[in-house]
């Protein structure tokens, strides 16, 4: 089961530059940033981690395309290989 995702959702460094810019923001208690709690950021972090850790594993998420189609290549490779020794 492989569910399909714009690539920003798929490239943690994208939530990492985030985390980090609402830590930034949250040290320096700049306007709204002031009022949250520092579990919320936390909390965002963990989150991300379990997804990036577990979550997008079970769903198939952490495969690039690219795998996908060099292993199909190798599969193909492999078979073509197998049918050649047996004629010789």
């Amino acid at each position: 089961m492989r569910i399909h995702l714009p690539h920003y959702h798929r490239d943690p460094m994208f939530f990492i530059i985030l985390i980090a810019l609402l830590c930034i923001l949250k040290y320096f208690e700049v306007s709204f940033m002031s009022d949250i709690s520092w579990w919320w950021i936390s909390g965002l972090a963990l989150l991300v981690f379990i997804w990036f850790e577990f979550i997008e594993r079970m769903l198939g998420l952490d495969k690039r395309p690219d795998d996908m189609h060099h292993k199909k290549m190798h599969t193909a490779r492999m078979k073509r290989n197998k049918e050649e020794n047996k004629k010789r």
